[in-house]
């Protein structure tokens, strides 16, 4: 009897479809990386931009020390003549650097260059007011830092801030600078401040928070998108146990809409192709043990029979009857599948030559595994026990021997069964695995079958994931079982 089709399954939870799911694991990352970003720029502290006095910058040039207290080594150097970029120099902190230097204004030259771009960003960003006192917000001029700021703390060491406050050796010069000043026999002496490197200890912080948090949004996300993945490898993975047991059971996944109407879909399907096939099966079963009965009365009648007509038609029933009971066993082993569990395949096979060599056969397992290196597979031991037991039965009935090797071949298992017999044609090879298609050798009902054996056996193995084929050698014919293994 097949199995009854799956009726009413029970309700269930409503399930977010992977569309849905996908697009909330995509606005999620995407708030979570600007959330991170945002942190960075108002938690980290902000970058100080290099701060040097005048002074610092008019001992330099006299030929002093190249230190600053706030800012960066300074570099110097004697040029014939003025670099580029030093013609436009601010005016008012040119004009405080040649007070404190003693010399015109047209023998100094000051320029303040302004920060990166990005760095103005994030100034205005944190502080407008203290970024247009450095002279990088809209407002600040060529003239350099705007020093009309209310009275106030200024920067550490140069004291209060004034306003109208008159440049002077304790000016500020933020950021990068170029200052030149000319010598007496002609030329110029150049200080510049040092470039910034790269990275700053400001982007190292700014990189090490950014890769923390991707460090913390990464698991989630691969965790999430796992979770909608995992129910699609699980239903492959089922699709797969179907293909090498029709019988097992229905799978129950959970998941997405989507995966649940599909794994839905696929349990109804399963319970119509076992019922088809149930049905099917029941059908030939059924015609082949009706064809018992007129066979019984045909050998009634044939006993009134002239010898000679008598012995001819009782070969043709005795043939017949061996074809019914050949498909009634096939039905049979069918419609009562054996429980599948983890065996050991060399062991298996052991028993099936064991058996062999107790009838006479000339049987023997060559090339046989390492010591520790058993082939483990999954599947119903007599099912395997008869495919391997056909296999070698034709090769001692047609062969003369059979020479049986067990060995591992990636993740199939192999077992290869030669014998020393006339072979088959190239066009013959696939042609016995057709049900009831016998060569002129086994014509012989004294040695022959009736053409079930090796689709049998054939169908055991792809019903276990594998398959059989036949392979023609020098001398003789290979039977090559391959079956997937298990750890």
């Amino acid at each position: 009897m097949s199995p009854p089709e799956t009726g009413a399954e029970p309700p269930q939870r409503p399930r977010a479809p992977i569309s849905l799911q996908l697009v909330t694991l995509l606005v999620v990352s995407l708030l979570a990386a600007q959330a991170i970003t945002f942190a960075a720029i108002m938690l980290i502290p902000p970058p100080r931009p290099p701060v040097y006095r005048v002074a610092e910058i008019a001992s330099a040039l006299r030929g002093g020390s190249l230190e600053s207290r706030l800012g960066r080594p300074m570099t110097r150097q004697a040029v014939a003549t003025l670099p580029p970029g030093l013609d436009e120099a601010q005016p008012r902190p040119t004009r405080a650097l040649a007070g404190t230097l003693g010399l015109d204004d047209a023998d100094v030259r000051l320029a303040v260059h302004p920060p990166s771009s990005a760095m103005r960003i994030f100034y205005r960003l944190r502080d407008p007011r203290e970024s247009r006192m450095r002279g990088d917000g809209p407002r600040g001029g060529r003239d350099g830092p705007r020093l009309e700021r209310p009275d106030g703390p200024g920067p550490a060491g140069f004291g209060p801030w004034r306003r109208g406050f008159a440049p002077g050796p304790d000016t500020p010069i933020f950021n990068d600078f170029t200052a030149a000043a000319r010598l007496d026999g002609g030329g110029w002496v150049v200080v510049r401040s040092t470039p910034e490197p790269f990275p700053t200890d400001w982007q190292k912080r700014v990189f090490l928070w950014l890769t923390a948090g991707f460090l913390v949004v990464a698991p989630a996300g691969y965790l999430f998108a796992r979770r909608i993945t995992a129910p699609l490898k699980r239903f492959a993975q089922a699709a797969e146990t179907l293909g090498r047991d029709p019988h097992g059971p229905q799978m129950t996944l959970t998941g997405p809409a989507e995966i649940g109407s599909a794994a839905q879909a696929f349990n109804q399907m399963q319970a119509r192709l076992k019922r088809y096939i149930g049905d099917r099966t029941a059908m030939v079963g059924a015609i082949s043990h009706d064809l018992r009965t007129p066979l019984a009365r045909i050998r009634f009648k044939l006993e009134a029979a002239p010898e000679a007509l008598r012995t001819s038609v009782l070969g043709d029933v005795e043939q017949m009857e061996q074809m019914i009971g050949g498909v009634l066993a096939f039905i049979r082993d069918e419609s009562q599948p054996g429980r599948r569990e983890r065996l050991d395949l060399l062991s298996a096979v052991e028993c099936v030559v064991d058996d062999a060599a107790l009838l006479g056969g000339d049987v023997e397992i060559v090339e046989p595994e390492p010591e520790g290196e058993a082939v483990m597979v999954d599947g119903d031991p007599v099912a395997l026990q008869r495919l391997f037991g056909n296999l070698v039965q034709n090769a001692v009935n047609y062969g003369g021997r059979a020479r049986v090797a067990v060995r591992r071949e990636g993740v199939l298992a192999v077992v290869e069964i030669s014998d020393n017999g006339p072979g088959l044609s190239p066009d013959e090879l696939e042609k016995v695995f057709q049900p009831f298609y016998r060569t002129d050798a086994s014509r012989n009902l004294d040695t022959g079958g009736v053409g079930l054996g090796l689709p049998i056996a054939r169908s055991t193995a792809r019903a276990h994931g594998g398959d059989v084929e036949l392979i023609s050698q020098s001398q003789g014919l290979t039977a090559r079982v391959t079956l997937p293994t298990v750890r």
